[in-house]
């Protein structure tokens, strides 16, 4: 504890959380209000510091936190009452954990006499969030919360980023008590220093590679690391390979660059893995989606392993050398062991391989395709623009185009891979950021999850430009029934089609159809000239399909189309 004041105040418990929040940083909630959090709420409607943002779903709110976590790399919180506010947010606090995003949810809860009677809007929060946070706390007097809420910001920040639930009763949010002293604000650990034998190891191996990789993951955002291991690549010349987090992390149209790997990645990129002597995985899992049928990726490799989270080393591959250890640090202490290297001969075989095994993108040039579309609104933005995207075919495709060239630029579900997350995450973008544009792609699928969110949008007049890639179906869904179940298409072609214009007029939104621009190009770039909410509607061919694909459970050199 630091004295950062002598006085003696007498405060509820509501009022230490807002104290707390407001030294750690905290400027801006989302949440929505509810009676168990109400005590709450009335001690934020004093703080002069933190804006709150009603938004009209909690897991809007989720998703909003997540959006500027995502968009900063700092820890961001949001808030529900209990019962089903709190249920709301179980689908946002999830998916932070899958993609180590630092985020403190604040839950109401009935007052603690009423816990386990099935009171009025009880549910076990606490129980209930076990499995999908880093920590959860329910709190059991005001005097605990002078020590739970710091210590939420440090967990969540620290070693592996994730989410931590911190559940108040009523009765502890209007607990009055004395507080002589206030702690420090929680900040992330430093991390334990790295193994200097196996850095040492590292180094010995890369330098004696013939075909090294480096297979980059969203760890190396997260750690701040994106430009050592550029630095990696380019001394020892290091083909790159990058999971769907990852991506940012080395520009796109680097020499090095492979792009994305895994299901939906170019094939040269998953045959140049195929021919890999050495991986080098930097803060990546080995996620199914990247390595396809595990016993078949990189067959002949050894691998190097590097993560925060001890647990990730040896959980699908065993390592030659795992290093346990923050990757920014680790790269920083490998690079100057690294021998300087062309590898003129590697890099001679990957540049064939990409001749003649690209990525193909057709119709780019067209902006009534998925991949035009998506060309056509990079030209409209600079590197400074975010990127989210909802999940399905328009997430991959933008997966696969995008120009994606900095960290933090790119926001999408990963390891959950939840529709509706994008239009919420942008908002939160944008509102953590609000000098960049945010471009959010979504599908008619997904923005139908939240699309409630689009009033919280108009509301706040956030600069955030959704696209709407409109198939009329669930495309992923429909693209694998047509591959994989004999083109039986069952529950993934919708009935109706709703106005989707008229829907985001009605919320506030300016509007582009599209489909009725004599020229699309032009088009674009008057809307993205306008400053504040625009909805973009283009329609797509529900016969369009992200190619190439790797068929779930298959190795990813049997790849499906060009």
């Amino acid at each position: 504890m630091s004295m950062s004041q002598d006085t003696t105040e007498t405060l509820t418990g509501s009022q230490i959380v807002v104290r707390l929040l407001e030294r750690q940083g905290i400027r801006r909630i989302p949440g929505i209000p509810g009676g168990a959090i109400l005590p709450f709420y009335d001690a934020l409607s004093q703080s002069k510091l933190i804006e709150h943002v009603l938004t009209r779903h909690e897991q809007g709110a989720g998703f909003m936190a997540q959006g500027a976590a995502r968009a900063t790399g700092e820890v961001a919180v949001c808030l529900a009452t209990s019962g089903p506010g709190a249920t709301n947010l179980l689908t946002a606090i999830a998916d932070a954990k899958l993609d180590s995003i630092p985020m403190v949810a604040i839950t109401g809860q009935v007052a603690t006499s009423l816990i386990g009677t099935d009171a009025f809007q009880e549910v076990d929060a606490y129980g209930l969030t076990i499995p999908i946070t880093k920590h959860n706390f329910l709190v059991s007097s005001a005097q605990e919360l002078l020590e739970v809420i710091p210590k939420a910001f440090r967990i969540a920040a620290s070693g592996r980023p994730g989410p931590v639930l911190v559940d108040i009763p009523k009765d502890v949010q209007n607990e009055r008590i004395e507080v002589t002293e206030w702690p420090e604000p929680g900040r992330r650990d430093p991390a334990a220093e790295a193994d200097a034998e196996s850095i040492a190891a590292a180094a010995a191996m890369i330098n004696a590679a013939q075909r090294p990789i480096l297979y980059l993951g969203g760890g190396v955002v997260h750690s701040g690391g994106s430009a050592e291991a550029v630095q990696l690549a380019e001394k020892a010349s290091l083909p790159t390979v990058m999971t769907l987090m990852a991506l940012g992390a080395m520009p796109v149209d680097h020499a090095l660059s492979l792009g994305m790997l895994g299901m939906h990645g170019a094939r040269c990129t998953n045959l140049a893995l195929d021919e890999c002597d050495l991986l080098i995985a930097v803060g990546a899992r080995f996620d199914d989606r990247a390595t396809g049928k595990v016993a078949a990726f990189c067959p002949g490799a050894k691998i190097i392993h590097i993560d925060i989270d001890r647990a990730e080393l040896d959980k699908i591959k065993t390592a030659h050398v795992g290093i346990r250890g923050d990757v920014k640090e680790v790269l920083g202490r490998l690079l100057p062991q690294v021998k300087q290297d062309l590898r003129t001969a590697w890099l001679g075989r990957v540049g064939e391989l990409k001749s003649t095994c690209p990525l193909q993108t057709p119709g780019a040039d067209d902006p009534r395709t998925p991949y035009g579309l998506i060309r056509a609104v990079a030209e409209c933005v600079d590197d400074e623009a975010v990127i989210a995207t909802d999940v399905g075919q328009h997430q991959m495709w933008v997966a696969q185009a995008y120009p994606l060239r900095r960290p933090h630029q790119w926001l999408t579900s990963g390891g959950l891979g939840t529709m509706g997350f994008g239009l919420p995450a942008a908002i939160g973008a944008a509102m953590a950021q609000p000098e960049r544009t945010v471009v959010c792609f979504t599908g008619d699928g997904s923005i139908l999850m939240n699309i409630q969110e689009l009033a919280t949008a108009a509301e706040e007049n956030a600069n955030v430009k959704v696209v709407l890639m409109n198939n009329a179906s669930l495309g992923l869904v429909f693209q694998q029934q047509t591959l994989f179940y004999g083109e039986r298409i069952f529950s993934s072609k919708f009935k109706g089609v709703p106005d989707f214009l008229k829907i985001a007029e009605g919320f506030g939104w300016q509007t582009l159809d599209l489909d009725t621009a004599s020229d699309p190009k032009a088009a674009l770039q008057a809307a993205f000239a306008v400053r504040g909410p625009m909805f973009i509607h283009a329609s797509i061919d529900r016969h369009e399909q992200v190619l190439p694909m790797v068929a779930p459970g298959a190795a990813n050199k049997d790849m499906i189309g060009d």
